[in-house]
């Protein structure tokens, strides 16, 4: 028995072996601890500017989860520059009076940018610009979502779990995500709890109760709210106990489609504003002789990105590759326009991207694939170009915010690393750059897939640990 646990162990470290260098003593004991098949395992560790350090199956290609980001923003920033914005346009057709009781003649027309973070109260704003140029009263309005092409998804396709903000559908529309708030309120007199939708929407209504408990605050409290349809009206079953004392909060749920989220969005909005709507919202084609009545421009690219790796959104990486796929392939744009776009760029920059498939552009997929030594290349490029800082700050602070906000709180490696992290059934990933403790800096990538995936965590931040103390 004890030979054949010596041999399991060497057979573990024999993948190491064949690499740069064998695996550190240091990181042995975690190693073992973690079980896993070398064959189900990727890592790739390099000092910048200096040598490999650790090697295993750097060639193989694998899930990376939302590691598949990283290539999605760094793409993005590499090609369409830090202060690229999206413009949200609203346009009248060339001819069109604006008349004294406010009536606009003709429709109208959006022309979506798809600015992946359009907020509501961004949308807010531009038809407020809209009515202090004097429109109050509009017959119909018109959204151009020519941008894009058919890219809608099944919101419930990748795990059928339609109604979780995570698997929103991309849309050249986008406001909020297209996910709605559902804010639960305490009345203290009543012991009870007050469910309110932000925005209130039509067909969309509370059933069930969450419970008032005079409990103090556990922490974040855990109740369970499903958005299902039933004939016209979709509903939000809620349930589960939350203690007073914890206070008001919020669940996001999506519970419409992103174009009839869009469509009541801009009745309740308008209508708020004053103003008046005859017939409904529509799509179609903005006229060639339209002028521009008022506009919104979104955050710089650079601001957008560090929404996208720090918070690991997927519809927002999802619209930024199609972005790319508009800007550099042409519109309508497709994911698979925006693969294109990606695998262009880092050719470019000299990239080994043999094995990738880029489908999404967010990792919520079974099918992306990277390799853990083509993607140290592009962090490596990523480290020597200029737009280096940029894409740094967009990722995640070891123990600080994002994704990594509750990881590696040690001392000696709170805030020394900048990591995306990916998370699926049966994948892991983790990749990034690292300050040592003599100043130097090392690009990581981890990828795990298998049944027992999950089990590299452990060993994961022992290395990045053991990258901070050298």
């Amino acid at each position: 028995m004890v030979a054949r646990f010596l041999l399991l162990i060497c057979f573990a470290l024999l993948g190491f072996a064949a690499g740069a260098q064998a695996l550190p003593p240091e990181l042995e004991q975690a190693w073992r601890g973690a079980r896993l098949q070398q064959g189900d395992v990727s890592l790739v560790v390099q000092e910048i500017g200096g040598p490999r350090l650790i090697e295993l199956n750097p060639a193989v290609p694998r899930n990376p989860a939302s590691v598949m980001k990283m290539v999605t923003t760094w793409a993005a920033l590499s090609g369409l520059g830090p202060e690229y914005t999206w413009r949200t346009e609203l346009l009248a057709e060339g001819g069109a009076r604006i008349d004294a009781q406010g009536g606009l003649r003709g429709p109208l027309y959006i022309r979506a940018a798809g600015d992946p973070l359009l907020t509501h109260e961004e949308l807010w704003h531009l038809l407020r610009e809209l009515r202090l140029r004097g429109v109050k009263n509009l017959s119909e309005v018109v959204v151009d979502r020519s941008v894009f092409g058919q890219v809608a998804i099944d919101p419930n396709e990748f795990d059928a779990a339609g109604d979780r903000p995570y698997n929103a559908s991309p849309d050249a529309m986008m406001v909020g995500l297209g996910a709605a708030r559902l804010l639960f309120v305490p009345d203290t007199v009543g012991r009870k709890w007050i469910p309110v939708i932000d925005p209130p929407l039509p067909g969309v209504r509370v059933q069930g109760e969450v419970k008032y408990s005079d409990a103090v605050c556990p922490g974040s409290p855990s109740v369970s709210a499903q958005a299902r349809q039933v004939g016209a009206e979709t509903l939000v079953e809620v349930a589960g106990t939350a203690a007073g004392s914890c206070g008001e909060f919020s669940v996001y749920r999506l519970v419409q489609s992103q174009h009839d989220y869009f469509s009541s969005l801009f009745r309740q909005l308008w209508r708020d504003l004053g103003g008046t709507l005859a017939k409904g919202v529509r799509e179609g084609r903005v006229p060639g002789n339209a002028r521009v009545l008022a506009w919104s421009d979104s955050e710089t690219l650079a601001d957008t990105i560090r929404e996208i790796n720090k918070q690991s959104n997927n519809v927002m990486a999802r619209t930024l590759l199609l972005t790319l796929g508009a800007e550099k392939t042409g519109r309508p744009a497709t994911p698979a326009g925006g693969a294109r776009a990606v695998m262009a760029i880092l050719a470019e920059q000299g990239v080994d991207t043999r094995g990738w498939q880029i489908d999404n552009g967010s990792g919520l997929s079974r099918n992306g694939r990277l390799t853990a030594g083509g993607l140290a290349s592009m962090l490596d490029a990523a480290w020597r170009s200029p737009l280096m800082p940029e894409f740094v700050s967009s990722l995640a602070i070891s123990g600080v915010d994002g994704t990594m906000r509750r990881r590696l709180r040690q001392d000696e490696v709170r805030g020394m690393a900048h990591l995306k992290t990916g998370t699926l059934r049966d994948a892991r990933a983790l990749a990034g750059y690292v300050l040592g403790a003599s100043g130097k800096r090392y690009i990581v990538v981890s990828l795990a897939n298998g049944e027992r995936s999950t089990a590299i965590r452990p060993f994961d931040d022992a290395l990045i640990a053991w990258l901070a103390a050298r």
